[in-house]
């Protein structure tokens, strides 16, 4: 005992303070690893799976669970992740109910291959907590382990209701140790006793695609399904990164022999919204009681989606609509085709990309775009047009001037002409004049000097006044005899407006006004 005490008293005094350790020597420091145990049947049961190394390179899993009550509940390490199950590995010691703890040590599989420490962490498993022998198919806890241990990374997408308003909700991606992906869809409103398949198809929801991975059906009475993901259905590899930059979006649908009936979508991956979107308003033509807006929204990937929203629209109606070259007082050709808004809910959605002739068009470029958006009655009458706006550089800015026009040869017809600036800079000129007789035409145009110094030389022409409304628009971007002319020098122009009887009696004026710098 004295030489004892005399060697370590030698030993402690001729070490430095680098040298120290919280543990005396000799005695083993193991590592260890813990994973969280979900509640399933019982909510009130939840808990942890410890595993501790062994001095041998051996493992000691304990389980602590709160919340079981008195006997035993068998446990077990299964292969695979929870969401895809599979068979036992290893079995655990039951939990002991009044502690709700087991420890078990393990050095070998079911099947007698041995197993370490650092295996066990890199194992594609997960462990299951039984209710008891007799009932192993009811699960009181459960949780994923190994390679299949989430780890901080994950991305929540929306999904919007469909067919049933009342159901809707959320699919989260989260990231595994392996690099693979658990896919998480919560739902709420799901009937008790539905099941509803879910699927991740190719492209984005407003253009509709091929299934490209399956998933686990949503369950009614809890509105929720796990699936875990490394491959699509073809085989091909899918890492958590590569779900992340996908051309998807996620279906679910009301049953197995409903697949035509939705109750959830919502795009992911590259399709997702960034927050980032513009407005446009769509006024009533021809049909005064419908009119909207339409809004594009930019994607992740620099793609837009266009949503035009429409009220007012007959439930049996199917509106075709476009993006128009140039603006609307000009008219222009098709350039992007877009999906006809359905009338039971004045609604579409469009993936734009692309022009139809197949030139790209980003976010940016379409918040550039020279041209307007036409919606029309229905596809054998595009004639008629229920809805139209200008979009892009088309938008109108809310600066604007307004002119009087007044009565000349007939004292019932006058009005107004307003300037209004567009966002590049050009002027969109509006005659609104009472008292017009349907069914006539009156040209108008802007001349050089004042209505008392008349008759001046034409300026600018301007659209005929249409009598059956009694309105003219004109895009308003050069002088007749060339030059640009843009809103602020509109605004300083030294002219007059005239709007004549008709073509063959221009000499007859039905309205006129001073503009621009001629007005007081």
């Amino acid at each position: 005992m004295y030489l004892f005490i005399a060697v370590s008293t030698i030993f402690v005094t001729g070490c430095s303070d680098d040298d120290s350790t919280d543990q005396p020597p000799g005695v083993f420091d193991g590592d260890s690893k813990t994973y969280q145990l979900q509640s399933q049947s019982d909510a009130d049961v939840s808990g942890t799976a410890t595993v501790v190394e062994n001095e041998d390179g051996t493992a000691t899993v304990n389980l602590k669970l709160s919340g079981t009550a008195a006997g035993t509940f068998p446990a077990h390490i299964h292969a695979n992740s929870a969401a895809e199950t599979g068979g036992i590995l290893i079995d655990l010691n039951a939990v002991d109910g009044a502690t709700g703890e087991s420890t078990t040590i393990i050095s070998a599989t079911n099947e007698g291959s041995a197993i370490t420490y650092e295996q066990l962490l890199e194992l594609d498993a997960y462990i299951n907590v039984h209710q008891s022998a007799s009932n192993l198919e009811t699960i009181i806890a459960q949780g994923d382990i190994g390679v299949n241990e989430l780890t901080a990374d994950s991305r929540e997408y929306e999904l919007s209701s469909a067919s049933d308003a009342s159901i809707s909700g959320t699919a989260t991606i989260y990231k595994r140790v392996s690099g693979a992906s658990l896919l998480e869809i919560e739902l709420e409103g799901t009937p008790e006793d539905g099941e509803h398949p879910a699927h991740i198809h190719l492209n984005s929801a407003a253009e509709g695609g091929d299934i490209a991975i399956s998933l686990n059906a949503v369950a009614g009475a809890s509105g929720k399904s796990w699936t875990h993901i490394e491959a699509d259905d073809a085989g091909t590899d899918v890492t958590y990164e590569d779900l992340l930059e996908m051309d998807a979006y996620i279906n679910v649908h009301l049953s197995a022999n409903q697949l035509d009936v939705l109750v959830a979508q919502g795009d992911i991956g590259i399709n997702v919204l960034t927050g980032e979107s513009k407005e446009y308003a769509l006024h009533s033509v021809l049909v005064p009681t419908i009119s909207g807006t339409a809004i594009i929204h930019q994607r992740l990937s620099g793609a837009s989606l266009l949503e035009l929203e429409l009220e007012g629209t007959p439930s049996d109606g199917e509106h075709p609509a476009h993006i128009h070259a140039n603006t609307a007082a000009e008219g222009g050709d098709i350039a992007i085709s877009l999906n006809a808004v359905a009338g039971a809910s004045g609604k579409s959605w469009t993936h734009i990309e692309a022009d139809d002739a197949g030139a790209d068009v980003s976010y940016e470029q379409l918040l550039e775009f020279d041209g307007y958006i036409n919606v029309h009655k229905s596809i054998s009458e595009l004639d008629v047009l229920v809805a139209q706006g200008d979009i892009g550089q088309n938008e109108l800015t809310g600066n604007e001037v307004s002119y009087d026009l007044a009565a000349v040869s007939d004292a019932t017809i006058f009005g107004t002409a307003t300037f209004s600036e567009r966002v590049n800079k050009e002027t969109l000129v509006t005659l609104e004049l009472v008292g017009t007789t349907a069914g006539e035409i009156h040209p108008a145009h802007i001349h050089s000097g004042a209505v008392a110094d008349a008759p001046g030389d034409i300026l600018v022409s301007l659209s005929n006044v249409i009598g059956d409304t009694g309105v003219s628009v004109t895009n308003v971007t050069q002088l007749d005899a060339g030059g640009t002319l843009d809103y602020d020098a509109l605004l300083n122009i030294d002219g007059y407006i005239n709007v004549h009887l008709s073509s063959e009696n221009l000499g007859t004026l039905v309205a006129q006004g001073n503009v621009g710098a001629n007005v007081d």
